[in-house]
């Protein structure tokens, strides 16, 4: 099934679980510009109200700015705030009612705590999305899409956060049988670029207070992608996936070490190598080699088809990637590193005081 990209979110009513996140945030700034249709509704679902209380306002300075962009005059209207938990069944089923598209984008994510919680992470990570399942199956509600938001760490799993989103996946693959009326479908890309928690806010922190800069291991390589680039994998995976199939942007990877470098610039800051840390990986895949035998390119995507043959769809076997995904394989240069984070204002002297660079387009 297949949509006009540009119309996705028309007229519908999206909820989206963790919305107060990085991703949370950038979705709404997108959907809210009109980029992808203009939807009726956005519910953002999120158990924290003081990060709730913060996006809200931080809307509203941005609306009694003359120079700001008039899209975000929209939020007034179309953007609602739900406390609530995905772990939490009654209060997650309470706001599914007429939604046509979720995106279930609350997760714990940080590797280091999930080890040594892994019962949280199970929690939110599984139970949330076993939740939104048993709401649409329970009531016959009419939702159109569910999109699971994944992570490369989902591939081969090593740690306990990328387990359970394995196991997240394959719940919402299988929740095609359960509710034939919803195509539940999911997307998987890797570090997210200046997302809250992730490396590059770190860097620039001990970058400011003086060094040493911290990292694992001189080898380490990561895909990297812009915040703005994970929307739109979802905005496609909505458009044009199939039911079951896993959407993997084709992006770039580079070495952590090349990262820190380009951050610290001229600047006299020290580099110092603490080893991995509990559950990391070298080198992160989006696809494994058994998956590589069911994967089809899609343009600027991957199309990882479902291992369930109920869900199996005829495919161009002309684009069968045939072969692992891993962000060892295409490592830019330090050169295309720097112009990367140029390109996107993540060095130091880019971001301005104050400024909330998770609501950057």
């Amino acid at each position: 099934m297949a949509m006009d990209l540009n119309k996705t979110f028309d007229g519908r009513r999206v909820l989206i679980t963790g919305g107060t996140g990085s991703l949370g945030k950038q979705l709404v700034n997108t959907l809210l510009s009109g980029r992808y249709g203009c939807p009726a509704k956005i519910i953002i679902f999120s158990r924290d109200e003081a990060k709730q209380y913060a996006m809200r306002m931080l809307y509203e300075r941005r609306v009694n700015k003359v120079s700001e962009e008039i899209i975000y005059n929209n939020f007034k209207k179309l953007l609602e705030f739900r406390l609530g938990d995905v772990r939490d069944f009654l209060s997650l089923q309470g706001v599914m009612r007429g939604i046509d598209i979720v995106i279930n984008a609350a997760a714990l994510k940080q590797v280091p705590s999930c080890e040594y919680f892994p019962h949280e992470a199970s929690l939110t990570n599984i139970m949330g999305a076993s939740n939104i399942v048993r709401a649409i199956e329970e009531h016959a509600f009419p939702v159109e899409t569910v999109v699971g938001v994944s992570t490369d760490k989902a591939c081969l799993p090593v740690n306990v956060m990328g387990m359970t989103k394995s196991l997240q996946e394959r719940l919402f693959i299988s929740g095609n049988i359960n509710c034939p009326g919803t195509r539940f479908v999911c997307v998987r890309y890797g570090n997210v670029l200046a997302s809250r928690g992730s490396v590059i806010p770190l860097f620039r922190e001990q970058i400011k207070n003086g060094g040493p800069l911290t990292i694992t291991t001189a080898d380490m390589t990561r895909f990297l992608l812009p915040l703005n680039g994970a929307v739109t994998t979802i905005a496609t995976a909505i458009s044009e996936a199939n039911p079951g199939e896993t959407y993997v942007p084709k992006i770039a990877s580079a070495l952590i070490t090349d990262v820190a470098k380009a951050l610290i610039g001229d600047r006299d800051v020290p580099i110092t190598t603490i080893g991995i840390r509990p559950g990391e990986k070298i080198h992160e895949m989006m696809i494994s080699p058994e998956e590589g035998q069911r994967a089809y390119g899609r343009g600027d995507f991957y199309a990882i088809a479902p291992l369930l043959p109920e869900l199996r769809v005829p495919q161009d076997e002309t684009l069968l990637l045939g072969h692992p995904y891993s962000s060892h394989d295409h490592v830019m240069d330090y050169a295309e590193t720097l112009a990367l984070l140029r390109r996107h204002g993540l060095m130091l002297d880019d971001v301005r005081e104050g400024e909330d660079s998770e609501l950057l387009a």
